[in-house]
């Protein structure tokens, strides 16, 4: 079945910085005329969209977008932007016959079976194994957290259960009496101090802030891009130490829900962050940091690690959620 009726489909992987849009035309088509639009230009999505679909003289018929935030309900609001929309509106005034709207690493974790080896970039750890939980978390704007739950037995076609939650904003948990420092002066600014706080491009600025403090340094305030290039150019001692901080927690978190999923199928990075780090983060600490669990280390020590380096991966996962959704519907 090609579900003809169903094309042409728009995909949408919106960021807390950027939107990236797609479409596939026909049945059997390949995602095409993708665009990045940066969302603080717009509005809202409806605007974007539009911006995105006029020149191209396309009505699309489905649509999946796979958006930054936590999906309950109708009503969307997202987290690290200032864009807010009904469901059902923005379905109205796009004049589609199906809108399905994820979170945008459910999205990515559905992309994560059609990666090739060329996509991914592996950073220590064992082989995986294909009918086992896979995690998924990156940092850009905020900290995604996904997976995926095999469906199928060993031998089966695999079939895989995305996982649709906000594991970015559990509380942030310190690994050593540095990072207790450090927890300390980020609870004096928001109370509660989410993995988030640190974990992304606003917590790298955070965690550059904190490192600032407790070596008695000034604060520049420099971007989240400034600490990285700085730290990545060895130009900044202070950008190094928030960078190789920021890894050594990433593999913390990391180390967390690998072990809460059972993730012997592997963990994938994503986001906007590590990727831009190339062989800086390989030589971080942050697989030193994966394995360091206690008991558990050497179950850490065999689930392998990968760097997602695919463009616009997310825009495939929402392919597949179409792909799904026909199916069901059939």
């Amino acid at each position: 079945m090609l579900f003809a009726h169903t094309y042409p489909r728009l995909l949408a992987d919106v960021g807390g910085t950027n939107v990236r849009f797609a479409l596939i035309r026909t049945p059997g088509a390949r995602i095409s005329d993708e665009r990045n639009l940066v969302c603080a230009d717009y509005p809202g999505l409806f605007e974007a969209t539009k911006t995105y679909l006029d020149p191209l003289g396309v009505q699309p018929t489905w649509a999946a977008i796979g958006i930054a935030t936590a999906i309950a309900g109708d009503f969307i609001k997202m987290t690290n932007h200032g864009w807010a929309f009904s469901q059902a509106e923005l379905k109205t005034q796009l004049a589609l016959r199906e809108l399905s709207i994820i979170n945008d690493f459910t999205a990515l974790a559905l992309s994560l079976p059609t990666l090739d080896d060329v996509e991914l970039v592996k950073v220590g750890g064992g082989e995986r194994n294909p009918d086992l939980p896979i995690a998924l978390l990156g940092a850009g704007t905020g900290l995604g957290v996904s997976g995926l739950i095999p469906a199928h037995q060993p031998g089966e076609a695999p079939r895989w259960i995305p996982l649709q939650g906000e594991g970015g904003h559990v509380s942030f948990s310190p690994f050593n009496d540095k990072e207790d420092e450090i927890l300390r002066i980020l609870r004096r600014e928001f109370g509660h101090v989410s993995a988030e706080r640190l974990l992304s491009g606003p917590g790298l600025q955070n965690l550059y802030k904190a490192l600032a403090e407790l070596n008695s340094q000034p604060n520049e305030n420099p971007s989240a891009a400034d600490i990285t290039q700085r730290a990545v150019a060895g130009t900044c001692t202070l950008c190094r130490e928030t960078v190789d901080t920021f890894c050594a927690m990433l593999g913390s978190a990391s180390a967390n829900l690998a072990i809460t999923l059972g993730a012997r199928g592997g963990l994938y990075i994503g986001g906007g962050i590590v990727p831009r780090l190339g062989d800086y983060f390989a030589n971080s600490p942050f697989r030193r940091r994966f394995e360091q669990k206690g008991r558990f280390s050497n179950y850490l020590a065999a689930v392998p690690s990968f760097v997602i380096v695919a463009k616009n991966p997310a825009l495939r996962g929402t392919a597949a959620a179409l792909d799904a959704l026909a199916t069901r519907q059939a």
